[in-house]
């Protein structure tokens, strides 16, 4: 066993959702969003981390590591999960970051899915675009898309990624995944070469250059379902990103292709959820006729306006579930403002619940937030029997100990000691390498 699977196997069982690692600091869990120290572990040094993530990482990617300073790869513990990792350099030294996939695809339901979202699913062709920053959740939600089709369609599904994450079994569909790197040179060479492999449904991990995105739409076009990310923030943002991504005497045209292609974006948000985990905010877009017509025109900006008077469409802005949220009392109304984009209309909203946001405690004299804001007051926010009451905000969580044993490492006294009578992996693990 590698010495990091002592910590993978501790972050499963905590439900750290991210394992970060760097030279000279005690490793670290995302738990429940908020970034923790792991109890019980020391800090290793540059040249103890780089050993230890030598031992899981494959040969290609240590050269790639070697050359280009940082690296992305999978990796599994059977039965148990996978993870997507990225290693990198800093001023310190080594640093790396692991990020946990459930074995198990959760449902629509267990993810809280609008149905307008599997109606996405059940499309012949066009473009699919699932949106949000790094670390929303964009990967989950196409994996339940896509097992959603995988269970209730009998069709071929190419999926190109950059590490595979999710795997999917067959079930009704025939899949084939391919890893960037691994089993082809690059997204774009792989999406070329799926017009050629009689794919019904193609998934593109991410969109991130001119070409890539130029093929999806392309494919799109042509009588194939694509789904595909990008790292925006809002529905229309999306779109004002894709357009601009092209030369200025293309977009024209670009407007006309995406206009017919595009039949939806998901742009998601993860907020805290009280009392723990977290929870998805979604803004949805549909791309009805008038929302097409924006597009064609060059009126992106109108689009939010399509998007409120298309509500009966499933439409609906990110500061609309951020309010249903609230109002459920799965969030804080803090954590609603935090998380919107649009503060001030999402201030109003708020505030016509009853809620009384004192910003002045944010330090907030501009538009921006600080980082850690928390919450300064409550709303009333009904509760899981359905009586109103206010939410005291709720103190960090910090990883129980008291059933695993601490992790090991290279610098006693960094952090706290690890229990009597338990052997520290990394000590045989350097006594192999002499």
């Amino acid at each position: 066993m590698a010495w990091l699977d002592e910590l993978f196997l501790r972050m499963v069982a905590e439900g750290a959702s991210d394992l970060h690692l760097t030279s000279g600091l005690v490793p670290k869990f995302r738990l429940h969003g908020d970034i923790l120290d792991v109890p019980g572990t020391s800090a290793l040094d540059d040249v103890g981390l780089k050993a230890v993530l030598y031992e899981i990482t494959p040969e290609h990617n240590r050269r790639q590591f070697e050359k280009e300073w940082d690296t992305d790869f999978a990796y599994e513990l059977p039965g148990k999960a996978r993870f997507r990792a990225n290693l990198f350099m800093d001023r310190t030294g080594p640093g790396a970051v692991f990020r946990r996939i459930p074995v198990l695809i959760q449902s629509a339901a267990e993810l809280g899915l609008p149905p307008v979202v599997l109606e996405l699913c059940r499309l012949s062709k066009g473009l699919v675009l699932v949106t949000g920053p790094t670390g929303c959740g964009k990967s989950t939600t196409l994996a339940t898309m896509i097992d959603h089709i995988n269970t209730t369609r009998a069709e071929h599904i190419i999926t190109i990624e950059d590490p595979i994450e999710f795997v999917h079994t067959p079930k009704r569909c025939l899949i084939n995944q391919r890893e960037v790197h691994r089993h082809t040179e690059s997204f774009k060479r792989a999406l070329r070469a799926a017009l050629r492999e009689d794919p019904d449904i193609v998934l593109v991990g991410e969109m991130r250059d001119l070409e890539t995105i130029e093929i999806a739409i392309e494919t799109a076009e042509t009588g194939h379902l694509v789904f595909g990310t990008l790292h925006t923030t809002t529905a229309p943002s999306t779109v004002d990103r894709i357009i601009d991504q092209f030369p200025a005497d293309r977009q024209a045209q670009i407007r006309t292709m995406l206009a017919s292609s595009l039949k939806g974006v998901v742009a998601q948000t993860l907020c805290k959820k009280q009392p723990k985990g977290r929870v998805a905010a979604l803004e949805i877009l549909i791309a009805n006729t008038a929302v097409s017509a924006n597009i064609r025109e060059g009126k992106t900006h109108q689009i939010v306006s399509a998007m409120q008077m298309g509500a009966k469409h499933g439409m609906r802005l990110l500061n609309d579930s951020l309010l249903e949220l609230v109002r459920s009392g799965a969030v804080e109304p803090l954590e609603a403002y935090f998380r919107a984009v649009n503060k001030e209309d999402m201030r109003a909203k708020l505030e016509g619940l009853g809620a009384q946001l004192d910003l002045g405690r944010l330090g907030e004299s501009s538009a921006e937030d600080p980082p850690g804001a928390t919450a300064a007051a409550a709303a009333p926010a009904q509760g899981s029997h359905g009586q109103a009451g206010p939410r005291a905000p709720l103190p960090a969580r910090q990883p129980s100990s008291s059933s695993l044993p601490p992790a090991p490492g290279s610098q006693p006294g960094a952090a706290s000691a690890p229990a009597r009578g338990w052997n520290d992996p990394f000590d045989t693990f350097k006594r192999k390498r002499q």
